[in-house]
């Protein structure tokens, strides 16, 4: 175990510095948007009549994010592609965004090769590896990001790269004001949050120490929070090394409360992300569903987004997320950074 409020602690537990990485976040959001506007070749928008965003893990979220933020504004359907095989409806009125951080991302790979087999018109966004050698090749557009993360670290970089790109081909209407007020809000989140403020006054720490050594499940209401609940499920289990689940609402009122029965939420905290602009009938089901779970012995938490946009509310859930998850991996004595479980499996597959 690590004392939170220890700096000197929570600097030997944390070797590889995830802590600044993820207070970082909102400068690599600013750079990463700023990059992807300046993406040049793009494909062509005209005809185009879809968008498939095509990843794995980490590096998905750009597509998350585009369904979420964009797709409202946008008057074309946007499908996040996490399988080895391309939907049919994909061909040369399709945009496919090949996103893979390292650029070795195997299912990726596949998926872009078939794209170009198929015509799509293709934007890859990625650090380099045989993605951006094969995108270079082909002289398709590229949002080159900076190397030296770890994938999940890249978030910033992988989601508002593609959406400065979507700008940029015209697809997509300007979030510079929204990004501007995102990023002066999770300022603000990491400034409260800071390893130099005690865990009574600081809430990150306060609920990462709250939850302990029980499973987080993670709620949101479907659209952008729903988004941030699989991103918090996600940084769960890699910073924390923590099972963790993610659920949206309304949906989980049609199946998930039955299984929140007397007795069964023992060792389980849920933790709700609200924000304003939920749908009045999700609002009202928030505090109906959350009594379901505390009544069966689960520890119930809420946690507000900031902001008037869209982009605002998810980035600074997305933001409070990266701290909980760190802070927790620390508590727990884990040093957050490594992902040996997925490193073992990637070798395994490979010899196979």
């Amino acid at each position: 175990m690590t004392d939170l409020d220890d700096r000197a602690a929570l600097r030997a537990a944390d070797p590889r510095g995830m802590l600044d990485v993820v207070a970082g976040l909102a400068a690599q959001c600013r750079e990463a948007y700023a990059n992807g506007l300046a993406t040049n070749p793009v494909p062509e928008a005209d005809g185009i009549a879809s968008i498939a965003v095509c990843g794995m893990g980490g590096s998905a979220i750009a597509g998350d994010v585009l369904a979420a933020v964009a797709a409202p504004r946008l008057r074309i359907p946007v499908a996040v592609v996490r399988t080895p095989e391309l939907p049919e409806f994909c061909g040369p009125h399709t945009l496919l965004i090949a996103s893979s951080y390292s650029g070795e991302t195997s299912e990726t790979l596949g998926l872009f090769e078939q794209g170009v087999v198929r015509g799509c018109r293709i934007l890859s966004i990625t650090a380099g590896g045989t993605l951006g050698a094969r995108s270079a090749e082909l002289g398709v557009g590229r949002v080159l990001v900076p190397g030296g993360f770890m994938p999940r670290a890249a978030f910033g970089h992988l989601a508002l790269g593609a959406l400065g790109a979507l700008e940029a081909m015209g697809i997509a209407p300007s979030h510079a004001d929204d990004l501007d007020e995102a990023a002066a809000l999770m300022d603000q989140l990491v400034a409260e949050s800071d390893p130099d403020v005690p865990a009574s006054a600081n809430p990150a720490k306060a609920l990462a120490l709250a939850l302990g050594e029980r499973v987080p499940v993670v709620w949101g209401a479907d659209g952008i929070a729903w988004v941030a609940a699989t991103r918090w499920k996600a940084q769960f289990n890699e910073n924390a090394k923590v099972p963790s689940f993610a659920a949206a609402l309304p949906e989980l009122d049609h199946n998930e409360v039955v299984g929140w029965s007397p007795g069964r939420g023992d060792g389980f905290a849920v933790v709700a992300l609200r924000h304003e602009g939920e749908h009045g009938d999700v609002a009202m089901r928030f505090p109906l569903s959350e009594e379901i779970a505390r009544r069966s012995g689960a520890r119930v938490h809420e946690v507000e987004a900031r902001g008037r946009s869209d982009l605002a509310r998810l980035l600074t859930l997305v933001q409070i997320g990266d701290l909980v998850s760190t802070y927790l991996g620390l508590a727990r004595g884990v040093d957050p950074s490594p992902i040996e479980a997925i490193t073992t499996l990637k070798r395994a597959l490979a010899e196979t």
